[in-house]
């Protein structure tokens, strides 16, 4: 249950990404020009921030955990994984603060965003399996493919797509149509919100000279 309210975490943010990917740049201007001299301001909007993407992150590494201890397989991958993972945002953050590092924010929203719709899809199918398990859901022996001879899930390969797509050499035909309708709607939708064109900004209203 945990993992597709994860999906659902992730999707919210996917299309808030998406739409704010056409006028981050500008807004994040905008807001800290209007917070200048507001000294509490701009910490309590990066601590909401990070409060907000930590919650969805601990959901997210929690799902791979569990996945990895339901496979037979150690938990310390995931763990070092998200440890790699905080190290490297620390340190690309450092270096956009000393301004050693630039980033196109649309185009960096755009790309991560896509690769969050496959990450998320796994995580999804990975829950419908579960509740297969479970009995709540029907179709646990019916596969719509089986690669393991192909690509054994203790491989370099396996492992990877395992740990960063919840890929399944064995997946049910639920399981499948669950991510293919997954990437295919949100995929679609996400599209179409990175392509529509930012509204035009508000022309700033001058002042007139009162009346004598």
């Amino acid at each position: 249950i945990l993992s597709i309210v994860a999906v659902g975490l992730v999707t919210w943010m996917i299309f808030w990404m998406a739409g704010a990917s056409r006028t981050m740049a500008s807004d994040l201007r905008h807001q800290v020009d209007a917070a200048d001299g507001a000294t509490w301001s701009l910490p309590l909007i990066a601590a909401l921030a990070v409060g907000r993407e930590g919650l969805e992150t601990a959901l997210f590494v929690w799902a791979a955990t569990k996945a990895a201890a339901a496979e037979g397989g150690s938990t310390t991958g995931p763990l070092l994984g998200a440890l790699l993972g905080l190290a490297v945002a620390i340190g690309l953050g450092y270096a956009l603060y000393a301004g050693a590092v630039r980033i196109n924010l649309g185009r960096f929203f755009a790309v991560t965003g896509g690769f969050l719709i496959l990450v998320a899809a796994g995580v999804l199918a990975y829950g419908v399996h579960d509740l297969q398990e479970a009995g709540i859901l029907p179709g646990l022996n019916n596969l719509a493919y089986d690669v393991t001879a192909a690509l054994p899930p203790g491989s370099l390969a396996g492992t990877l797509l395992k740990g960063i797509f919840n890929f399944s050499p064995a997946a049910t035909v639920l399981e499948t149509v669950v991510w293919v309708a997954y990437v295919a709607v949100v995929g679609t939708l996400f599209v179409r919100t990175v392509r529509r064109k930012a509204p035009a900004p508000k022309p700033v209203a001058e002042s007139t000279p009162a009346a004598v």
